[in-house]
């Protein structure tokens, strides 16, 4: 099987490139999409080959863009939808929440809505208001989504082909701060990643660490430098949200009775308060410590060189790690 060195928005390129390839019926869609290539270059070259039919650039109008794509995807085409960044998805979100994630159940199954939002999310590239956002959980609370946040080349090609070809909506947010911060080998023909199951990234025993996306790489960081003082950390990359890996989060837990949960978006509301129930219903009796949340604030997203404060850093996310270990 040949492969490529690539990095992440390559692989997010590749993985539509594949499935334009393999389906006329998938579609791309959004704002300077066709042309330009995208904001950050992720459909660079698909209106070269695919055309306008199939790579459509549309007005700067969100909430007609996913309204669009609800419509085609009823009627047998399976769009994907580009939102320019997380923070600009809000016009939008009456779409996705009223009748995208609604359209089986109000149908009887008579229509599905087999579509992809794509939306660049996350901090840490000194951006201005509103593209900084990472709201995931929005998304997570309503029934009849797929939520899905990928942290590696390989993934990312992957799950993005399983969410194209799956029957329903899918939010697939893409973590632009890891966007091109290292590359891995992707292979050149299809495959498939499948959504609703996590990865071990780190095997360990005395504490598991749950997150996803770009804290992925800082949280193996954090735990390859607390190994050098005895501590033992599984590092569990949930990598689908909805559905959420229950088992894989239960299964780590039991194994070590300690966990931290690490996410980037506010403390309040967000993933790491479900993960911490989860634990509590399903294996409070191995439970040694509470459950540490190393998190964003439960503030406005800053502008700039505050981000660095924002965002679990390293240090942050070791002294989490300890707390929970030292309790």
């Amino acid at each position: 099987m040949s492969a490529q060195n690539l990095t992440l928005v390559q692989a997010v390129r590749d993985g539509l490139h594949t499935e334009m390839q393999n389906d006329e019926d998938v579609i791309v869609l959004g704002e300077d999409v066709g042309k330009n290539g995208g904001v950050f270059r992720a459909t660079e070259g698909l209106y070269d080959e695919f055309g306008g039919d199939r790579v459509v650039d549309t007005p700067l109008a969100e909430a007609g863009i996913v309204g669009t794509s609800i419509g085609m995807a009823a009627y047998g085409l399976r769009p994907v939808p580009e939102i320019q960044f997380m923070g600009f998805i809000y016009p939008a979100f009456d779409q996705i929440i009223s009748h995208a994630a609604r359209l089986r159940t109000r149908s009887r199954g008579r229509f599905t809505c087999p579509m992809v939002v794509r939306a660049p999310y996350g901090g840490g590239i000194r951006a201005p208001e509103h593209h900084s956002e990472s709201k995931e959980a929005f998304f997570v609370h309503e029934p009849g989504l797929k939520v899905v946040i990928p942290s590696t080349p390989y993934d990312t090609k992957g799950l993005l082909i399983s969410a194209v070809r799956d029957p329903d909506p899918v939010v697939f947010l893409e973590p632009k701060l890891i966007y091109r911060a290292f590359r891995e080998e992707v292979p050149d023909e299809e495959y498939t990643v499948p959504l609703g199951e996590a990865a071990v990234r780190r095997e360990g025993g005395d504490v598991s660490v749950f997150t996803w996306g770009a804290m992925t790489r800082v949280t193996m960081e954090a735990a390859e430098n607390l190994a050098a003082e005895g501590v033992d950390c599984e590092v569990v990359d949930l990598r689908t949200l909805s559905p959420l890996d229950r088992d894989a989060v239960v299964e780590s837990f039991r194994k070590t009775g300690r966990a931290a949960v690490v996410h980037e978006a506010p403390k309040t509301g967000g993933l790491a308060g479900e993960l911490t129930a989860i634990v509590q219903e399903e294996a409070l009796l191995y439970q040694e410590a509470p459950v540490e949340r190393i998190t964003g604030f439960d503030t406005p997203y800053p502008l700039y060189a505050l981000e660095d404060y924002y965002l679990p850093s390293v240090a942050r996310i070791e002294d989490g790690i300890r707390n929970v270990v030292e309790y």
